[in-house]
């Protein structure tokens, strides 16, 4: 398990703040939904082949601190103002 979300970014300017997996326009929540839609993670990796598997394992990582409230903040990165 991840001691560290360094694969997981907030830009204001990318998918409107929004988490992303770093580098990539793809959200947390977009990886979510396709788990929770029955996708495994190898699907997902076949039809997103820039994603790597540690990607899909810390943004469930990234939720389930959220669900327990023991969210991290995340620095911003990027050009936005706040």
């Amino acid at each position: 398990m991840p001691t560290t979300l360094d694969r997981i970014v907030i830009d204001p300017d990318v998918c409107m703040g929004q988490p992303i997996i770093r580098g990539l326009r793809i959200t947390v929540a977009f990886l979510l939904k396709q788990l929770a839609s029955g996708m495994t993670v190898p699907e997902i990796l076949h039809a997103y082949p820039e994603l790597e598997e540690e990607d899909i394992r810390q943004a469930v990582q990234y939720a389930a601190w959220l669900a327990s409230e023991q969210a991290r903040p995340l620095p911003t990165v990027g050009g936005g103002r706040g």
